[in-house]
């Protein structure tokens, strides 16, 4: 696993580099909307992951693939990767350098690797399981924050809130006035590796789709953290509400998450 994951990692570098590159020749033309006028897709997400399964293909031949751009429906029997070739596509066609690559592996229905690649900071988060988690090949551990009101929080707003707008609003108040404060970026894999860094404490969102946290699942739990769903339960691919953070500060974010769910 350490040599794929190595692999992995230039791979990573090598897509998140070319989204780089491209970024500012994306038009408005070059915009696709998924259903909802805030829910976007690029030229350069279809593109980002052609160029990962092109690779990956290579890399491990039996594995299938779950890709956010559907690019191939390839299923594998035992192995299969899980592809956000662009999070944050919002900030990336805006011009705010907040995305990155997240790729998963997933042996039967457990994640046992994940790289998150930001190229704008050009930070390269590693994990495989067993292994530890890295940042550019130097170990990392979530924070040792234990007072939730010395937090700092990350959050996502989901693209379609489904009818939840006002009451995901007042969990967000709740979860403020419990904390130091709360920060969104625009891009969950990133959030995610910030906690596992110890940048945030924790971070919360519903509305994840697997390729949105998988990758960030494997390096925050080989950070020590903790990933599980609102309820504390770890059906978080499936029931697509999801928080991670250091135990602590996990464990004082579980009530308040749990009552809006």
């Amino acid at each position: 696993m350490l040599d794929l994951r190595a692999d992995l990692e230039s791979i990573s570098r090598k897509v998140g580099q070319f989204l780089k590159s491209e970024r500012t020749s994306i038009a408005k033309s070059d915009i696709i909307f998924k259903g909802r006028a805030n829910d976007l897709v690029s030229r350069a997400d279809k593109e980002a992951e052609v160029l990962f399964i092109s690779f990956l293909e290579k890399l491990l031949p039996e594995s299938g693939f779950i890709a956010e751009e559907g690019t191939s429906q390839k299923v594998g029997a035992e192995y299969n990767w899980i592809i956000d070739p662009l999070d944050g596509t919002t900030n990336y066609l805006y011009g705010i350098p907040c995305y990155c690559t997240s790729v998963a592996l997933q042996k039967g229905n457990e994640l046992i690797l994940g790289v998150i690649y930001d190229p704008e900071r050009d930070e390269c988060f590693t994990a495989a399981t067993g292994q530890g988690a890295t940042l550019n090949g130097e170990p990392i551990h979530v924070s040792a924050e234990t007072i939730a009101a010395h937090s700092l929080i990350a959050m996502g707003f989901p693209y379609d809130n489904k009818g939840k707008q006002l009451a995901y609003l007042d969990l967000l108040a709740k979860v403020n006035a419990a904390t130091r404060g709360v920060r969104r970026l625009g891009s969950a894999a990133l959030d995610m590796a910030y906690v596992a860094c110890g940048r945030f404490d924790a971070f919360y969102e519903y509305g994840l789709h697997p390729w949105d946290c998988a990758a960030g699942a494997v390096i925050v739990r080989e950070a020590g953290g903790m990933v599980t769903n609102f309820r504390g339960g770890e059906e978080f691919l499936s029931t697509r509400t999801m928080v991670c953070g250091n135990e602590a500060i996990h464990a004082a974010l579980l009530p308040i998450l749990s009552s809006w769910e």
